[in-house]
């Protein structure tokens, strides 16, 4: 009894303050990794960072630090840690390689948030599909056709094709084709059209609208009506210009 008595001391001294040791550096690095953390989101929120990368950058700090704390804390009982980094290097190229797709577009899709080439409300031409965007998140895009219906594009297809924004710019213009008889007289046609313009409100005074004839078609000689608008008046002029 002595004898295991001595053993349970001297493996209490021995493994006790390890133990305590490790509980510790656990702790300690925990709350260091929260503190790491919520100052890296809100360095980010102050940049003006997009929320979906903050939330991602914010979880990645404190897994990093969270790893760094456990492998110090084994670190303390004598275990070799670097056969566990080795492992979990394989393991991340292995997973990295599986997933190659995802994380193209995981990529993407943390550029499409830093650089903002599309936003949440733009219309858009992506990938082949068009609508107004509806959110854009960290693997894929999600755009809203005009009959409504709900599509996700993956990010790294929007990134790998040509982007048309239809609402980059805050000026459009509307381009219509009007179509006149041979017997009709050109300068009334272009002076009720030019009357058209001057009473659309939403037409703006610069730049100038274009009116041109621009082709002799078969059955009729074809002018140009070309009116700058507002991204947002765009369709409603298009469509009352069209019936007036």
């Amino acid at each position: 009894m002595e004898d295991l008595t001595a053993k349970l001391v001297d493996f209490a001294t021995t493994y006790g303050i390890k133990v305590i040791g490790a509980i510790v550096i656990f702790i300690v690095g925990r709350i260091a990794a929260g503190i790491f953390r919520n100052l890296v989101k809100k360095l980010m929120r102050k940049a003006k960072t997009d929320e979906a990368i903050i939330t991602f950058v914010g979880s990645l700090v404190y897994m990093a630090i969270m790893i760094f704390t456990v492998l110090a804390a084994l670190a303390k009982f004598g275990i070799q840690t670097a056969s566990f980094v080795a492992v979990l290097g394989a393991a991340g190229f292995a997973i990295g390689f599986a997933m190659q797709g995802s994380l193209s577009s995981f990529a993407s899709g943390v550029l499409l948030l830093v650089f903002k080439p599309i936003k949440v409300g733009d219309f858009v031409e992506v990938a082949g599909v068009a609508g107004s965007v509806k959110e854009i998140r960290l693997f894929n895009t999600i755009v809203a056709t005009p009959d409504n219906v709900k599509i996700y594009v993956p990010n790294n297809k929007i990134n790998g094709d040509i982007i048309k924004n239809y609402a980059g710019f805050d000026e459009r213009r509307v381009d219509l084709v009007v179509g006149i008889g041979y017997g009709a007289p050109i300068d009334k046609a272009y002076e009720i059209m030019k009357r058209l313009v001057a009473a659309d409100e939403r037409i703006l005074k610069s730049p100038e609208t274009q009116i041109a004839v621009a082709e002799l078609a078969d059955s009729s000689v074809n002018f140009v009506l070309r009116p700058w608008v507002k991204g947002s008046d765009y369709w409603g002029v298009k469509f009352d210009l069209t019936e007036k």
